[in-house]
């Protein structure tokens, strides 16, 4: 069998939207099947490793994967993609051989929160962010140093951006919209900071306009060189973009279930 993004959409679609495995070829590589899946998905968690299941895997975590194979996996990486789990790896079959093996499982995403246009300033978007992305993993980059961070920009930055980054880590929204791990300043002689982008090149920036960055606004510097300016925060912004059908730059349209696709190499 010949490994190509192709043959991953056809074995894929073998198993259908709901839960299922097969069983691959004994000559399959099974690190090159991982490897086109995280090229597709992002970083994988692992789930079970040289027959050691995780004693942290539950339904949150992609245990739904593991229910086929029994006490027989040995190596079962996972991804998590919008309201179904992605698993690969290697487990023994009936006879004990061990073969790759694929599986799929549903994935419960909690429904996103409503987000009025009109909500005061309690709301912690950041713990809306995680809600909405159905986000289980610990914290991706906990020990930023955001002080030497600030000092070689030359500014404080905002909290809500700051706990994003140390939330999720490299990778995007929606595998689309991409969070940068520090602002990039090639804006900076407009008065803005780059934290986000996406593939469609519009470049989500703050206008540093003001001593205190919990009130900078979020301008989006679109693709033909237009701003729009919107007065809330990055979180706040990310989540209106995720799940409100109306907002100029929605992702809603094109996306019914939302999550963060996680770059960070595995182990």
């Amino acid at each position: 069998m010949e490994l190509t993004q192709a043959t991953v959409n056809d074995l894929l679609a073998q198993l259908g939207p709901g839960d299922g495995y097969m069983y691959l070829p004994t000559d399959l590589d099974p690190q090159a099947l991982t490897d086109l899946l995280a090229n597709r998905y992002g970083a994988p968690c692992t789930l079970v490793l040289d027959g050691f299941t995780d004693p942290t895997v539950d339904d949150s975590r992609g245990a739904a994967l593991l229910v086929p194979f029994e006490d027989r996996a040995v190596k079962i990486r996972a991804w998590a993609y919008g309201d179904q789990w992605v698993g690969t790896g290697t487990a023994r079959d009936v006879e004990g051989v061990e073969r790759p093996v694929l599986v799929v499982a549903h994935r419960e995403v909690p429904e996103p929160v409503a987000v009025a246009p009109d909500e005061d300033d309690d709301v912690d978007w950041m713990e809306r962010l995680i809600q909405i992305t159905g986000w289980t993993q610990p914290a991706q980059r906990p020990g930023m140093d955001w002080a030497n961070m600030e000092s070689r920009l030359g500014t404080a930055l905002p909290s809500d951006y700051k706990r994003m980054v140390e939330t999720f880590g490299v990778g995007a929204f929606d595998g689309y919209l991409d969070l940068n791990q520090e602002p990039w300043t090639h804006l900076r002689e407009d008065g803005l900071l780059i934290w986000a982008g996406t593939e469609h090149e519009d470049l989500y920036c703050w206008r540093f306009d003001g001593d205190d960055p919990d009130r900078w606004p979020v301008v989006v510097r679109s693709f033909d060189n237009e701003d729009v300016t919107f007065d809330c925060q990055a979180a706040e912004f990310v989540c209106r973009v995720l799940i409100d059908p109306h907002h100029p730059f929605t992702m809603a349209r094109y996306f019914d279930t939302h999550w963060f696709m996680n770059y960070r190499k595995s182990d």
